[in-house]
């Protein structure tokens, strides 16, 4: 049997794909939160999410991932149609 070109605890294109998807997600609901007007809520959406991220980070089935980031872009979406309410 040949060996594995990838040393041990290496990620796969699509486990490292996948973790590009997660941390982009991750700094957009960032981004989305600075723009919240109060400090207090801005501090509490923004520990929320951290909470949430380190929470699932021990996730590996692929299906929930891929679950978890469609319900996260859904919830980035909301909030950013918020935010675009608050201006206007």
């Amino acid at each position: 049997m040949a060996a594995s070109p990838l040393p041990p605890g290496a990620l796969t294109l699509k486990q490292f794909l996948r973790r590009q998807q997660v941390l982009l997600l991750y700094r957009r609901i960032l981004q989305a939160i600075r723009q919240v007007p109060d400090a207090s809520d801005r501090k509490y959406l923004k520990n929320w999410a951290r909470e949430e991220f380190k929470r699932n980070k021990s996730a590996t089935e692929e299906d929930t991932i891929r679950m978890m980031i469609t319900q996260g872009n859904i919830q980035l979406k909301e909030l950013e149609k918020a935010l675009a309410l608050a201006r206007s």
